[in-house]
């Protein structure tokens, strides 16, 4: 990867996200990134672009609003947020590191192929830029509680700033949503198994058309140890390294001997 290790005291650090320019998270996120850097920069959406995954917008013109010195709204997704910011606001000179977050919600296991949060991290990893996603596992009726995350990542990004990263590699990390004295330390994890969407609720409007809405309820394994949902269980912060090439390596050359 590109830079590696970082220098944080020299680095300019891009900030995105995928729940908008004025989500609370990302004000902590602007806060854990002024305490490493002096040069930090914002490009977000707009509005809240939650699930919108690794999605590009194609068919419309992309406006870009200018609200302060290094802080900038994209009227699109998440993905176009990192795109522009990289190859068009801030290419005379590029970020050296790329912080996507903080998510009102954890995205662990399957979540990370829905989430906009993750996809931040994905596009600056395409580009060259080594990237971290940051979720706080909020579960549903919970407040978040963003005093962990303050806390703990300052240090997450600093032991994952002085490695080199694998080319292809991007850095999700889960905090849970938990008062930063009770967080337990800090595991390097697999990615679990959880899935959205398993109680889809049906209903009618007013003018009795049926419509669906798909509820936040997740079937997920929280034993299976060392993965991510495990960990932020038990009450540790999650990092899982992600490879951006999904070619699985055994069953290609499995196939190889049927399609050689």
């Amino acid at each position: 990867m590109r830079g590696m290790p970082i220098d944080l005291s020299k680095a300019r650090i891009l900030l995105s996200n995928d729940d908008g320019i004025d989500a609370p998270g990302l004000k902590v996120l602007e806060r854990v990134a002024r305490a490493l850097s002096k040069d930090v920069w914002i490009v977000a959406p707009e509005r809240e672009q939650s699930g919108a995954s690794h999605s590009l917008t194609l068919r419309m013109p992309l406006r870009i609003r200018k609200l302060g010195p290094k802080r900038f709204a994209v009227d699109g997704t998440p993905t176009d947020c990192a795109l522009l910011a990289i190859n068009n606001i801030m290419r005379d000179k590029p970020p050296t590191l790329l912080l996507s977050g903080i998510n009102w919600g954890g995205n662990m296991g399957e979540d990370m192929t829905y989430s906009g949060t993750v996809a931040v991290a994905m596009e600056g990893t395409l580009l060259d830029v080594p990237s971290i996603a940051f979720s706080l596992a909020v579960s549903n009726g919970q407040k978040p509680i963003w005093d962990a995350c303050a806390q703990h990542l300052p240090g997450v990004i600093r032991a994952l700033a002085a490695r080199t990263w694998p080319a292809n590699t991007l850095m999700n990390v889960n905090v849970p949503n938990l008062p930063a004295k009770d967080i337990l330390g800090i595991k390097a994890v697999a990615q679990g198994q959880r899935k959205l969407g398993g109680n889809i609720v049906e209903a009618s409007d007013p003018r009795g058309r049926p419509y669906f809405w798909i509820g936040p309820s997740r079937d997920e394994d929280a034993s299976a140890v060392g993965t991510d949902i495990w960990a932020v269980s038990q009450g540790y912060i999650a990092v899982t390294p992600a490879f951006m090439n999904l070619t699985h390596r055994a069953a290609l050359a499995d196939l190889g001997e049927t399609f050689p």
